[in-house]
């Protein structure tokens, strides 16, 4: 095995150039690179300022978003309610109208029922009054006055009207 022992001139030499080397580096070298580095720092803090306030905005606008929405949540919540009001009330108006009509039908068909009562009441007491003068004439064998017709008549309906009541 050999023993390796440094050459002492050529360390002094490696020790000189590697000072001049080094004060050289730091003379010339590391100024622009110290100087590139602390631009690089000053850029990156600049950017997480600038990504802090974009994220500080983004936030704020988030709950200006949350706040907009449940704003707009409850007021379709309020509009649903209102259009839900309206139908109902349309509701209750259209069957009180149905029922107003209805009733109206009602007494129409009931004033029309007693109007047709009454023309056949009419037809029929001018048809009971010819009858009852021919057969009272055929009866008593001669006719009869009109005093006596109309007594007859009436008796006849007064007949008529309470059997038709039952």
């Amino acid at each position: 095995m050999d023993i390796i022992i440094p050459n002492t001139t050529e360390m002094w030499v490696n020790i000189a150039a590697f000072a001049i080397l080094f004060v050289v580096l730091w003379k010339f070298a590391f100024p622009p690179i110290t100087k590139m580095l602390d631009e690089r720092a000053n850029k990156i803090r600049e950017s997480l300022e600038r990504a802090e306030d974009t994220r500080v905005e983004a936030e704020r606008l988030l709950d200006e978003y949350k706040v907009q929405m449940a704003e707009a949540r409850a007021e379709a919540t309020q509009v649903i309610e209102q259009g839900r009001k309206v139908a109902e009330s349309m509701k209750a108006e259209i069957l009180a109208k149905a029922r107003e009509e209805a009733e109206a039908e009602k007494a129409k068909a009931v004033a029309a029922i007693q109007a047709e009562k009454e023309s056949a009441m009419a037809e029929l007491k001018g048809e009971v009054a010819d009858l009852s003068v021919a057969v009272a004439g055929k009866i008593l064998g001669s006719s009869i006055t009109k005093a006596d017709h109309e007594a007859l008549i009436d008796k006849y309906l007064a007949e008529v009207g309470s059997l038709n009541e039952n």
